[in-house]
């Protein structure tokens, strides 16, 4: 019996195999985490750089102009106009809603809505049934729109409120 205890018994030169793999795991969870850290740390150190610039430079630069958000306004109801077609009668459709930044200015311009109303359904009416049938001749339509909005608010409020005019509808029959 005691030659088999000897020769189950390990040699004392020989460590335990279990405790050599969890030091190796811990170790490498280690450096694992301070690689992740050390990432981390760097991308914000540089990242962050940006906010530090010398306060004399930022006095000098002159401040960029912050776009307002849009506002739009739409005009009800839809306009309905006749186009005369080779001697038929036809239909326009359009729904209009108008794209502006300031809000006080837009207000402004809602006074003369009537007048506005007025100067689309005569732009509307003289149109072109075969050219209004094609999306380049939509898009013209609209920018004539456009175009004749911005000169009544010029003439009325003072200033161009109205960025665009924009087609919500547009039906033809």
């Amino acid at each position: 019996m005691a030659k088999k205890e000897k020769a189950a018994a390990p040699d004392g030169d020989e460590k335990p195999a279990g405790k050599s793999k969890l030091k190796l795991i811990i170790i490498i969870v280690v450096v694992v985490l301070l690689a992740v850290g050390l990432s981390v740390g760097g991308t914000l150190f540089f990242l962050g750089k940006k906010d530090d610039a010398p306060a004399e430079a930022k006095s000098e630069a002159p401040a960029a102009p912050v776009k307002q958000l849009a506002i739009y306004e739409n005009v009800a109801p839809a306009f309905v106009v006749n186009i005369s077609h080779a001697g038929r009668q036809r239909y326009m459709q359009v729904s209009v809603a108008l794209m502006a930044r300031d809000q006080a200015k837009l207000d402004a311009l809602k006074v003369h809505l009537p007048l506005l109303r007025n100067q689309l359904n005569m732009l509307f009416a003289s149109q072109n049934f075969d050219s209004l049938m094609t999306p380049v001749g939509k898009e013209m339509l609209r920018q004539q729109a456009t175009t004749t909005v911005q000169e009544l608010a010029k003439k009325e409020v003072g200033d161009g409120v109205v960025e665009q005019v924009l087609f919500t509808n547009f039906v033809l029959q």
